[in-house]
C-alpha cells in the first residue's frame, strides 16, 4: 500500500481521538490566558499534528515487512499516537513553568 494512503488511514483513525486532546489541552488551565499564551498552544497543537505525521510517515517507510503486510501500519499507529502525547506532555509541563507567574 501506498505510505501516502496509510498516513492517511491512520490520521484518520485518529482524528476524533486528537481532537478530544487537543481541547483539553487548550481548555485547561483556563486562566491566564493572554496573547502569548494563546499562541504558544496554537504552536503547540500544530508541532504535535507535524510531529505525528512525520512519525507515522517515517514508521512506514522503516518497519520491516517479515513481520507481516500490517505491521508497517502498526507500528505507525504506536508511534505517531505515542509521539502526539509526548509533544503534547511536554509543552503542558513546559508551559507550566512559562505561564504560571502571569
Amino acid at each position: 500500500m501506498n505510505p501516502l494512503v496509510e498516513l492517511n488511514l491512520t490520521l484518520i483513525l485518529f482524528l476524533p481521538w486528537f481532537a478530544i486532546l487537543a481541547v483539553l489541552y487548550w481548555l485547561f488551565p483556563r486562566q491566564p490566558r493572554g496573547p502569548a499564551r494563546v499562541l504558544y498552544d496554537l504552536a503547540t497543537l500544530a508541532l504535535s499534528v507535524g510531529a505525528f505525521l512525520w512519525s507515522v510517515y517515517w514508521a512506514i517507510g522503516n518497519a520491516d515487512g517479515g513481520y507481516g503486510r500490517l505491521w508497517p501500519q502498526i507500528l505507525a499507529t504506536a508511534v505517531g499516537y505515542g509521539v502526539f502525547l509526548a509533544v503534547l506532555a511536554i509543552a503542558f509541563g513546559l508551559r507550566f513553568v512559562l505561564f504560571r507567574g502571569r
